[in-house]
């Protein structure tokens, strides 16, 4: 019985420059995730100092928020990470999601 209430149920993992944290957060939230966790962390992206002045060096500091989702869900949220956060260019963060079917609690 248990398994069959998680099929339906995804666990997100998302990653991203940490000044988008806040508006990232309220908009997953908007779209009903459940359990969500911040976590922060430091890319590791060499850069020179030409870059740097340039500003074409991806962000150093990242957020990792990680949530429960249903599946049915799944397509709003990566849609509005394309749409909203530019997700599909470079070093804008990267978000992908996990069956936890196999999970009993």
């Amino acid at each position: 019985m248990i398994n069959q209430k998680m099929d339906n149920v995804e666990y997100l993992i998302l990653i991203a420059g940490r000044k988008q944290k806040d508006l990232l957060l309220s908009r997953i939230c908007d779209v009903d995730c459940r359990i969500v966790n911040t976590i922060y962390g430091r890319g590791s992206v060499e850069s020179n100092y030409l870059l740097d002045m340039l500003g074409l060096v991806a962000e150093e500091n990242k957020v990792i928020i990680t949530c429960l989702l249903q599946k049915d869900k799944t397509d709003a949220i990566f849609n509005m990470l394309l749409n909203e956060f530019s997700f599909g260019h470079p070093n804008t963060g990267i978000a992908f999601t996990l069956p936890i079917s196999g999970m009993a609690f």
